[in-house]
């Protein structure tokens, strides 16, 4: 059986090919032996938004913040999954919360 990782690379080859639906597909299938590998939720997100699925998406997006509550990175994905989605508030909040966990202070309009 390939690992997690093993997979990963089979869908971003998909992924490349444009065989979108197809790297969902198997990036899901990832989920189901390994339901925190970050990687995975993280390209979810990205692709899911592509595919105009914005509740799957965001669900994705915030599922890495749970994994990796303190990189800033996945709050700034957070950020920009919810941006495209139309969440702004939520885009908004995210993004602050990267900026205090880089030590910044978070700029509110």
């Amino acid at each position: 059986m390939p690992t997690p990782d093993e997979l990963y690379a089979e869908a971003s080859k998909l992924k490349s090919a444009g065989q979108i639906d197809a790297a969902v597909a198997k990036l899901q299938d990832i989920l189901t032996v390994a339901p925190n590998h970050v990687l995975t939720h993280s390209a979810l997100a990205v692709h899911l938004q592509k595919l105009g699925r914005p509740e799957e998406a965001v669900a994705h997006a915030r599922r890495v913040t749970e994994l990796e509550p303190n990189d800033p990175f996945s709050f700034t994905q957070l950020s920009v999954i919810c941006q495209r989605c139309g969440r702004i508030q939520e885009a908004e909040d995210a993004m602050a919360h990267s900026h205090v966990l880089q030590g910044r202070t978070p700029h509110r309009h």
